[in-house]
């Protein structure tokens, strides 16, 4: 029986231990904290003003994201929802598949469930990792998502960078080089520590966006424990009383 048991366990925990082998650029920590509406109502801003031309939220509705994060009405209507679009509506945009495929090589993903598919510390450190590689049809490559179709949306904010990579000791001949990070050598119009804060709230917007309701289940999940907590106090004394007899 014991060795049927390991075999199953070792079986169930090959996923996990395949996944920790993969070798890839570490992430960095995003940091982010979803009860900061003010860096929420950042990361709208840049999310409709960089982002939303290619990418849609089709799981969300614009008065929904703005009563959730503190944006009022005349302001979502003026600095956020553009063409016409009305409040009640999908955060969606006039991109037709067809035309993501002809441009990018593939469709333009949408985005309300990318924090949860790829984690947010991915995103925070995938839009700091853009690099330039005049191979691509756009120019830039990415670190952490090698031989990207998307440009650089961001590039006039973060400014160029290049790649870095490994020493070359021991690598075969005709091998590709291999890439260990990326140094920045034009800066843009925001310092590093700015565009780092800047990609920090549209992080914290998109783990918002894929979760609203996240803050809400922690706290009814507290209250819960709290109730199984202190219901275990008289269901324990219950249950002592109606066996007290029973031998």
């Amino acid at each position: 029986m014991r060795p049927s048991i390991i075999a199953i366990a070792l079986l169930l925990l090959s996923p996990l231990a395949a996944l920790a082998s993969e070798e890839g650029p570490p992430l960095q920590d995003a940091n982010i904290d979803l009860r900061d509406k003010a860096s929420l109502q950042r990361g709208a801003k840049y999310f409709t003003n960089y982002c939303m031309g290619c990418h849609s939220l089709q799981y969300m509705r614009w008065n929904r994201m703005a009563e959730d994060i503190g944006i009022p009405d005349d302001e979502l209507r003026t600095n956020l929802i553009f063409g016409d679009a009305k409040p009640g509506d999908l955060m969606t945009n006039a991109l037709r598949p067809d035309d993501g495929v002809k441009w990018f090589g593939t469709a333009v993903p949408d985005l309300t469930l990318v924090t949860r598919w790829r984690t947010p510390d991915w995103v925070y450190t995938y839009l700091k990792s853009f690099y330039q590689d005049p191979t691509r049809p756009y120019g830039v490559n990415n670190l952490i998502f090698p031989k990207v179709g998307m440009p650089h949306a961001l590039v006039n904010l973060q400014g160029l960078q290049e790649p870095v990579y490994a020493e070359s000791h021991g690598v075969e001949a005709g091998a590709e080089p291999h890439i260990i990070g990326v140094k920045l050598t034009q800066p843009g119009s925001l310092s590093e520590e700015e565009y780092d804060n800047m990609v920090r709230d549209l992080t914290n917007f998109l783990t918002y966006v894929g979760e609203p309701i996240k803050l809400q289940r922690r706290t009814l999940g507290l209250y819960v424990l709290l109730f199984l907590g202190l219901m275990f106090i008289p269901a324990y004394f219950m249950k002592k009383e109606f066996w007290k007899d029973v031998h």
